[in-house]
Parts: structure tokens; C-alpha cells; sequence
């Protein structure tokens, strides 16, 4: 680690920065604390990156998908801002050198050493592809090693640098990736797949086993003529020891389907590495102890000594208290919330504000609070809307091969229901207004200054054009992130109903224009076959009978059909309502105790 440059920052967000651990195509990585005391490694973007166009929306993306991968192999993701002036992303920090230092200061690895690489790298690698990720710069500086194996970092990031709409940073002659370990497609600026981090790998394992590039000639020589290399000679590899070789033979090779899969790789006796002992040697167990005990020894270098002793505050924060994040911004449209696993923690008690009224026996008896007047009016609303429509649909079912003496009868049989669903309907959208804002009260509760966008926004997003397609799921996710309860993990509660209930709301508002045009129409003259009586041909025009019969049709039955769906959708509504007020009042319960 190296000190802190004068042009340095000395925060990235909340995060206390302590030196500098390195700087690379897309920025430089920084040692960093979090407000709780955790050693993380912060990467701050650099501006001209994050002024591409599109590069911030697809960092999120790509950040959020990160998350996802396992912190087994790799260096979890624990925050990030796609947002900021300057996007940055924070991680776990793993105390250790990379596999470059390793290499450097002791030299080639022995073979169990590299065993017990490529086991722990496919491990990797396989968390990271089934993430949905290609990591595309595996490389030795990306490579941490550790005490129980090597971790992987960097990983998945580095997509967001390649848009398929702009052509990604290759069109403006920035290479994306390290030369001495990319794919020759990869130099070849063709479509990458997991294969390319198979390439990669291989290079890897080359490198820790012989102390050099596959690709480098003697005396080195300029990036150009080493992708070149890679792209049309075949690998040195002199010095891999015998066993290793058909293993790193097949990884490198150059077609991409002529290379080992993931899964036949971590299926070979090269990579079933056990541990059965320390998987590295003894000088570089020693510098990893020697690592440990500097980072212990690290000071904050804004913490200033001086002579007078700084008093405990009267009122101490809690341990597992989260404190309002300053700073950040609201995110883009499009994109989730990326928040850290500390969100969801009790929020600080005001010291001299008015408690929280205890819970009468009733409630403790009954377990809850109960819902509350909006939630109860969302139910009824609910409810009447789908009798509503269930309604709407048995009638014109109903009628079906029914006659009437004039086109006019069925529209008078069905404007009961018509009213009933006209005043379901607005009646439904003022309680749901109401419902949403509460709630959304509720969550800025639970995790103050941390939800994207207004308190007036849960209201308003629902009248925007389009808007109202994105904006209120966005405000539910935020509002149902803040609302499970605290997880030492930082996950949250199960989602499938919030999925469900967005799923069926976004089915509604596509299919509403003929939902409501139909159930206006469906009961028309257009629905009705005129019929009359032979007897006007016999007794004349005096004896002539005629009347009308209804018929469904294509447009009838679209209309049954529509009616009939929002009785699933009401319900799936009904289970996300009270599954969130579930946990809000969880919450609500867990902070009065």
C-alpha cells in the first residue's frame, strides 16, 4: 500500500480513505474504512470513463449483478455509487498480496501450489459465470492470495466497459483487458463468451508456474507484438512442470470451442486440489502473516492526537446502529438500488424525543397492531373491484343465447355493474395513493435519508406517462429492501409476491385500453343477431315478429377473459399488501422492544 497523493481525496461517500492499493485502466483502488471500522477497497472510476455515454446505467447493472456472486472465491461487493461525480464501487478487502507480488518476490510456484490455484480459480470462475458474468480481465493483479486460497476481484466490473451500442472503449483505442492474458478473440475484437476466461486462466496458471507471460519472447517486447503472439503462435511453455501441462495446454487453446469447459476443467485431477495442508510455501505463508500484523498497525491518517481528551458523547450510538448516509445521490431510472448489508439495521433513537407507545395486551395477545385504516380501505376496494368484474363476466355469460326485444335490453341489464366497477376503480386508486404514501413513510423510518427519491414520489410516479411503468417498482423495492428485517447477510425478505403483484400491474396498465373499451362495447348492437319471425312472409308485413339474441364472439370473449384475470390479480395485490404491512409492523414491533 502506498500513501495517499496530494490530489487524493480523503473520502470516497462515507468511507475514510488510507492509502492508495493500486491504479489501473479504469481507475484507482483505494484502502479504505467504513463507518462501522470495516477495512474495505474502495475503486473510485475515472471521469472520463464515467462520461461515456451509457457507462454509468450499465456500471449500475453490472454492480448489481455482482452482488450476486459468492464471496467463497471472490471479494464481495458491499456498495457502490454509479452516480457519483466520480462512479465508485466498494468491496471486501482481502489482506494479502496478488499472485503478481507473489510470483515477483519469491518466483515461480511449486506444482501443489498451482493445484491448489486452478482448483480455487474455477471455483471462481464458476460463481462468477453463473452470475450471468464474464470476468474478462483474469489476470495475477486481479488474483489475491490468501491463507485458504486465492480470491478473485475486479470481477464482472469491467463489462460495463464494453457497450454493444457504442462499441465499447476498443472503437476509441483503449484496450479493454491485460495483453499477456486476453483471448485472441478478445484481441480480435470479436464476441466474447465464458471461454475467453478460460484463455485467461490457462495464462494464469502458466505465469505462477514458470514466473513469466506464455506469450513473452525474450526481452520482452511492446503490447502489440505480444497480442500478436497470442493471437497466432503457440505458448512457451518451458518450465510448467509435466503434470500441469495438458491442463493449461487445453485452456489455451486458441478457437474457443476448442478449449475445455468449466465444468471438465473442475473435473480433472489437475484442479481436485484438498487440503491437506498449507497449499502454499513457507516464504510466502510468512508474508502473509507479516501482511496481517502492517494492517493492524495501519492509522487513520485523518484521525488527528491532541492534549485534550474528547468526552463519550451523553448518548452513545449502538454498535449496530446505521447512521444516515450523506452524499449520494438519487439513482437513475432504470436501475436498482445498490446499498450495503448495514441498511436495514435499527436507526438511532432521537435522545430527548418522545418515545414509542407500548403495545396494549390486546396486540401483544393478538400478535400485531393490525392494519391501519388505508390498508383496510386498499382490502375493501380490492374486494369490490373484483366483484366487480366477476360480476360484469357471469352477466354476459349469462345472456348468452338469451333473446331481447330491442338492441338496447342487454345494456340495461349490465349498467349495474358498470357503475360498480366505475366507482371500484376510483375509490381503489385514492386508497392505493394513500396506502403507498405510508408506507413509503414507513420505510424512510427504518432507514433514514437512504431510499431513492420523495416522500412525494411514491404518490406522484403513479401519474407519470409511462414513468408509472418503472418508477413505483423502483420506490416498492426500495420500500421493501428497508422494510425486511435486519440480516447479519443483508438480505432481504422473500420477494416473490412483490414480483408477482408488479407482473400483474404491468399486465393491467397494457391491457386496461381494451379491458375498458370492451367492457363498454361488449353489450352493443354489434353483439346481437337480428332474427325475425317466418310469418311476416305469410300473413304479411302486420303479422311480422323480430327480435335479437346474443352472441359472444371473438370481442365477447376477450372481454370474459378480462374480467375474469383481475380477480388473480386482485388477489396477488391483496398478498403483497399485507405481506409488506407484515413486515413493516414486524419492524415497527422489533423497535419498541
Amino acid at each position: 500500500m502506498h500513501a495517499l497523493r496530494d490530489d487524493d481525496p480523503t473520502h470516497v461517500a462515507d468511507y475514510r480513505l488510507l492509502g492508495r492499493l493500486g491504479e489501473g485502466g479504469m481507475g484507482v483502488v483505494y484502502l479504505a474504512r467504513s463507518p462501522r471500522g470495516r477495512m474495505v477497497a474502495v475503486k473510485s472510476i475515472r471521469t472520463e470513463l464515467a462520461a461515456l455515454p451509457d457507462f454509468r446505467l450499465r456500471f449500475a447493472e453490472e454492480v448489481v449483478i455482482a452482488q450476486q456472486v459468492s464471496a467463497d472465491w471472490t471479494a464481495a461487493v458491499l456498495d457502490a455509487d454509479p452516480h457519483a461525480e466520480r462512479p465508485w464501487v466498494a468491496t471486501a478487502y482481502i489482506p494479502g498480496p496478488t499472485l503478481a507480488e507473489v510470483v515477483t518476490r519469491h518466483g515461480p510456484l511449486p506444482e501443489s501450489s498451482v493445484r491448489g490455484l486452478a482448483s480455487g480459480l474455477c471455483d471462481a470462475l464458476a460463481d462468477i459465470h453463473g452470475a450471468g458474468l464474464v470476468h474478462r480481465d483474469l489476470k495475477p493483479s486481479n488474483i489475491m492470495i490468501t491463507i485458504d486460497g486465492p480470491k478473485v476481484i475486479d470481477f464482472g466490473i469491467v463489462r460495463a466497459l464494453d457497450s454493444p451500442t457504442h462499441g465499447g472503449l476498443t472503437s476509441s483505442g483503449v484496450i479493454v483487458g491485460s495483453p499477456g492474458f486476453m483471448a485472441p478473440e478478445q484481441v480480435r475484437g470479436e464476441r466474447l463468451t465464458a471461454a475467453c476466461d478460460i484463455f485467461s486462466l490457462g495464462s494464469v496458471l502458466a505465469f505462477a508456474a514458470c514466473g513469466r507471460l506464455p506469450f513473452d519472447a525474450p526481452g520482452g517486447g511492446r503490447h502489440h507484438a505480444l497480442m500478436y503472439r497470442v493471437v497466432h503462435e503457440e505458448p512457451d511453455l518451458a518450465g510448467v512442470p509435466e503434470p500441469l501441462l495438458p491442463l493449461i495446454r487445453d485452456c489455451l487453446a486458441k478457437e474457443p470451442a476448442a478449449r475445455s469447459s468449466l465444468a471438465t476443467l473442475r473435473a480433472r485431477e489437475e484442479t481436485q486440489f484438498r487440503h491437506l495442508g498449507p497449499w502454499l510455501p513457507a516464504p510466502v505463508l510468512a508474508q502473509l502473516g507479516q501482511d496481517a500484523a502492517h494492517l493492524l498497525e495501519q492509522e487513520d491518517p485523518g484521525t488527528r492526537v491532541t492534549g485534550e481528551s474528547t468526552p463519550p458523547p451523553e448518548h452513545p450510538v449502538p454498535e449496530n446502529t446505521t447512521l444516515p448516509s450523506q452524499g449520494r445521490r438519487p439513482a437513475l431510472p432504470g436501475t436498482a438500488p445498490v446499498t450495503d448489508p448495514d441498511l436495514r439495521q435499527p436507526p438511532v433513537r432521537p435522545a430527548g424525543g418522545t418515545p414509542r407507545p407500548t403495545r396494549t395486551l390486546a396486540e401483544e395477545r393478538n400478535g400485531r397492531n393490525g392494519p391501519g385504516p388505508a390498508t383496510v380501505m386498499v382490502y375493501v376496494t380490492l374486494a369490490l373491484y373484483a366483484v366487480g368484474s366477476l360480476g360484469a363476466a357471469f352477466t354476459q355469460l349469462s345472456m348468452v343465447g338469451d333473446t331481447f326485444e330491442s338492441s338496447t335490453d342487454p345494456e340495461d341489464l349490465t349498467w349495474t355493474w358498470t357503475i360498480i366497477q366505475a366507482g371500484a376503480a376510483v375509490a381503489l386508486a385514492v386508497a392505493w395513493l394513500i396506502w403507498c404514501s405510508r408506507t413509503r413513510a414507513a420505510a424512510e423510518e427504518f432507514a433514514p435519508g437512504r431510499l431513492r427519491y420523495s416522500p412525494a414520489m411514491a404518490v406522484g410516479s403513479w401519474f407519470i406517462p409511462f414513468g408509472n411503468l418503472y418508477l413505483p417498482k423502483q420506490i416498492a423495492d426500495d420500500v421493501w429492501h428497508a422494510s425486511s428485517p435486519p440480516s447479519s447477510t443483508g438480505a432481504t425478505a422473500p420477494r416473490a409476491r412483490l414480483h408477482i403483484w408488479w407482473g400483474c400491474w404491468v399486465f393491467t396498465v397494457l391491457t386496461s385500453p381494451l379491458y375498458y373499451w370492451q367492457a363498454a362495447v361488449w353489450a352493443d348492437a354489434d353483439n346481437l343477431h337480428y332474427e325475425s319471425s317466418e310469418s311476416s312472409a305469410i300473413y304479411g308485413d302486420d303479422a311480422y315478429e323480430s327480435w335479437y339474441a346474443h352472441e359472444l364472439g371473438t370481442a365477447g370473449w376477450l372481454a370474459v377473459v378480462l374480467h375474469l384475470l383481475a380477480v388473480p390479480i386482485v388477489v396477488a395485490t391483496a398478498l403483497y399488501v399485507s405481506r409488506l404491512t407484515a413486515l413493516q409492523e414486524a419492524r415497527r414491533s422489533g423497535l419498541t422492544t
